[in-house]
């Protein structure tokens, strides 16, 4: 029975890295390749608004994404200061064919974790996630103009409502 088992899980592990190791998996496509502007090192600014999410004042960060294994996500690693202190964060970006959209999901040592979808248009991309805060969904957007390839804007709003949005973060990146 054990030696059955053992076959038959070794002959399961067999066929998988066969089915892995095949040329006729799919290739991340055009829309995935979308996010090559985001890889590499960037350093940024910008201020950050007094509001649900903390106190207001300057802040610094460094990202660098890079692509996962594979080619389908995109890694970023952060780095990061401000009115709040030091903050260090994780997230993926990818684009999902079954949705048609991008998704992002992240977290950081402050205890947040974060999901967003988002679109891109022309040289804007604008992602839309909720949060609880307090009790409250909050809902968020954040956007990037992409302004060269080593520079981009950001601006990060939030609305309980979903109609009536406060700025609370702006600023701007360029690539090291």
């Amino acid at each position: 029975m054990r030696l059955r088992l053992l076959t038959a899980t070794l002959a399961l592990g067999l066929g998988a890295s066969i089915t892995i190791a095949s040329p006729d998996l799919p290739k991340p496509g055009p829309d995935t390749h979308k996010l090559d502007a985001f890889v590499g090192k960037w350093e940024g600014e910008g201020e950050m608004k007094a509001g649900p999410w903390g106190p207001g004042g300057k802040m610094k960060n460094e990202d660098e994404c890079k692509w996962f294994q594979g080619g389908w996500q995109l890694v970023c690693e952060s780095e990061g200061e401000g009115a709040m202190g030091e903050v260090k964060g994780r997230g993926v970006m990818a684009w999902s064919p079954e949705d048609k959209v991008y998704k992002y999901m992240g977290y950081d040592s402050m205890g947040m974790m974060m999901h967003a979808t988002g679109t891109v248009s022309g040289n804007t991309w604008s992602w839309k996630g909720e949060d609880r805060m307090g009790g409250k969904l909050i809902k968020q957007r954040y956007t990037v103009t992409l302004t060269s390839p080593t520079t981009q804007t950001f601006k990060w709003e939030t609305s309980e409502d979903g109609k009536t949005w406060s700025t609370l973060a702006q600023g701007s990146s360029k690539k090291k």
